[in-house]
């Protein structure tokens, strides 16, 4: 247990050595699982739901002789709503509620700017037409991540909702379908994989095609998606979920410890790092990671965690704590320390940021409001969470008056010509009577 998980210092001659290899990221992707999912996305098209009935046996043990029989009643998603314990069904309604409060305060707006010559330059906001949500099916449920999902395309005026899950032999989470039903989820099909991103993209008999592609999945569902961007869009590639925690000793030394715990149970390859200037607090973290590992039910993937991927590290100061974040740019951020604005301050990349003691990240997970899909691998240097505004699209918006065209025709004019534009050119002087 002397490496679980491996400690590092900043002060010692190999740190960066071995930091660049915690940080290592397999951004390869697996070319046979890549020409299997090419298949599979070209049988579908070709296909429709022939191919999709034929998967769903093949890999869901699921039979069905007609396509109709994939689709979820709207009445079975009410009747599991209803069905639900009273304690389950108002924590779902109440996380909702705040997803949806949150979700409100994103929405973009039409906005426009009228020049003195009578010009109108403006942005025309509008959702998109129909969104497919993929939600994990099997031992997972995932009721969190259809609200997290679901919620801001409703807020964003989304006409049409459509929810894919797979169904291993006919089983249905009733969790997930009660949250599809809260959420406003339209039409839900008991279908997955790569079969479900094929169908949401293209098109079959008996499921519409989308505009745009959400939801986590796994590498099956990742490779598809990927395979799919430009026909749709799609809301990103997720990776293994990641925290990064800043502490300098005021938060308890239990609570971090359960904190990285949170991360490190989503799988073998999450990962869970500590950040802290204090060389005794990082040893009582480490204390309560032994002294807790036994009473976890998932205790043998949150091992295989820490040891793989995590790590106690000790930094000169919370300055220097500040820009190993930047550089990590984490998934999850907390910043569990005393004075916590002060370091937010000097915080660039990170997609969701906890503030103090009491902001435990698996509050963000299911009812804070934030969303809880995060951009991870690093990948929140230039990219954001989940939001409202993934689920609308600006256009344009351009009047010009007669004096206006006079005045942008010349400019105009003179650049098109400069790119050997020569009906450009001559389309903008019509307008300024020529």
């Amino acid at each position: 247990m002397a490496d679980f998980p491996a400690r590092l210092d900043t002060a010692e001659p190999d740190f960066e050595a071995r930091l660049q290899v915690l940080l290592e990221r397999d951004a390869g992707v697996d070319s046979d699982l890549d020409t299997r999912v090419a298949e599979i996305l070209d049988a579908v098209r070709r296909h429709g739901d022939e191919a999709l009935l034929e998967y769903t046996r093949r890999f869901d043990a699921l039979a069905c002789d007609d396509a109709s029989a994939l689709e979820v009643p709207a009445a079975r998603m009410e009747a599991a709503l209803t069905a639900l314990p009273a304690a389950q069904r108002d924590a779902l309604q109440h996380a909702a509620e705040r997803v949806r409060r949150y979700a409100e305060r994103q929405s973009l707006q039409d906005w426009s700017m009228l020049e003195p010559d009578g010009t109108l330059l403006g942005q025309r906001v509008s959702p998109l037409d129909r969104v497919g949500l993929y939600v994990p099916g099997g031992k997972a449920a995932y009721p969190s991540s259809v609200l997290m999902n679901a919620v801001p395309a409703k807020v964003a005026g989304v006409p049409e909702l459509i929810m894919v899950v797979p169904a291993p032999r006919g089983a249905l989470n009733e969790l997930v379908l009660a949250a599809a039903r809260i959420a406003g989820v339209d039409r839900v099909f008991t279908i997955g994989g790569a079969q479900a991103v094929a169908a949401l993209a293209y098109g079959t008999e008996s499921v519409p095609a989308v505009d745009k592609i959400v939801g986590p999945g796994n590498a099956y569902v990742a490779a598809a998606k990927r395979r799919v961007f430009g026909k749709v869009g799609i809301d990103m590639i997720a990776g293994p979920s990641e925290i990064l925690i800043v502490g300098d000793g005021s938060t308890a030394a239990e609570w971090v410890a359960m904190d990285l715990f949170a991360q490190a149970e989503h799988d073998e390859d999450a990962q869970a790092i500590l950040l802290s200037p204090q060389p005794g607090y990082l040893d009582e973290v480490a204390g309560w990671l032994r002294r807790l590992l036994e009473e976890m039910p998932r205790r043998e993937i949150i091992r295989a965690s820490l040891a793989r991927r995590g790590a106690l590290i000790r930094v000169a100061d919370l300055d220097e704590a500040a820009a190993i974040v930047n550089r990590i740019a984490p998934e999850h951020l907390e910043l569990s320390v005393a004075q916590p604005q002060p370091l937010l301050e000097k915080v660039r990349h990170a997609g969701a940021i906890f503030l103090g003691a009491h902001s435990a990240e698996a509050l963000g997970d299911y009812c804070a409001g934030p969303n809880h899909v995060l951009p991870t691998a690093g990948t929140a240097r230039f990219s954001s969470p989940l939001g409202v505004y993934d689920f609308q699209k600006r256009s344009s918006v351009i009047q010009c008056s007669p004096a206006g065209a006079r005045d942008l025709a010349q400019t105009a004019a003179v650049l098109a010509r400069g790119e050997g534009l020569d009906a450009h050119a001559r389309s903008a002087e019509y307008r300024r009577g020529q």
